[in-house]
């Protein structure tokens, strides 16, 4: 069996001296994407930014065995982990080119073909401010800032968050095709794409892990999501929501 990629064990994390992480523990699978899942406020985007050093953290995390609790953020992103943030955090006065041209790690940057086959919309635009450019498209050049680079692991925080149905799909597309070459921690909240992309589930409540296991063991138990996420399956299969 394949060793994970990475490995949180006893994370806990703190933001103006407040707990908002405690003693978190799970891994992310070699390949395929594990979702980690919650009702708003229990510390999805905050377990993010403690895996990559954002917030003051304490716990142990090993990225392909190799620890990096200890590393400063951008001695982590270049040990290969891929970061796209909540709410996008493009560079709004730089153009799409410029967005991406940022990004790129040396040589680690080698998915500039990834980019222009997932994101043709971006070649087209590449001399865009990209403040100028729709939700959606704004999504796009997040990802593609991640994709850029070769990875050992991306870390996704809510990527289809306030987008329009028709580009909820396109992204989730975009993000199946990147599961495809590299393993992902996805922060999402349309159970639909989690049904479409995840493999694994991991559940927080209150800053706590409550539920690890296959996703469709939990999305195919309406009882169960509905106790853990506050949400009913069927209706998110019906109105898409």
């Amino acid at each position: 069996m394949t060793a994970p990629v990475l490995v949180v064990d006893g994370l806990s994390a703190r933001i103006a001296g407040q707990q908002v992480v405690e003693e978190v523990s799970f891994e992310v699978a070699a390949t395929g994407v594990t979702a980690l899942l919650g009702r708003n406020g229990v510390g999805k985007t905050s377990t993010i930014r403690a895996l990559l050093g954002l917030i003051e953290r304490a716990g142990r995390v090993e990225l392909a065995g190799e620890r990096i609790d200890q590393l400063p953020t951008h001695r982590i992103v270049q040990r290969g982990v891929g970061y796209v943030p909540e709410d996008r955090e493009v560079f709004a006065g730089l153009t799409v080119a410029e967005n991406l041209r940022l990004a790129e790690r040396g040589a680690d940057a080698t998915g500039r073909d990834l980019v222009a086959e997932l994101f043709p919309e971006l070649v087209q635009r590449a001399g865009q401010s990209a403040g100028s450019l729709s939700g959606g498209q704004q999504q796009m050049v997040s990802i593609a800032r991640a994709l850029v680079n070769r990875n050992v692991v991306l870390l996704i925080d809510e990527p289809t968050k306030g987008l329009a149905p028709l580009i909820v799909q396109d992204v989730a597309a975009a993000l199946a095709r990147a599961a495809a070459t590299v393993p992902i921690l996805l922060v999402e909240q349309n159970l639909q794409v989690v049904r479409q992309l995840a493999d694994t589930v991991v559940v927080l409540e209150s800053g706590r892990v409550v539920h690890r296991g296959p996703a469709a063991g939990l999305l195919d138990d309406d009882a169960l999501t509905t106790r853990l996420l506050g949400v009913h399956t069927e209706r998110e299969t019906e109105d898409g929501r």
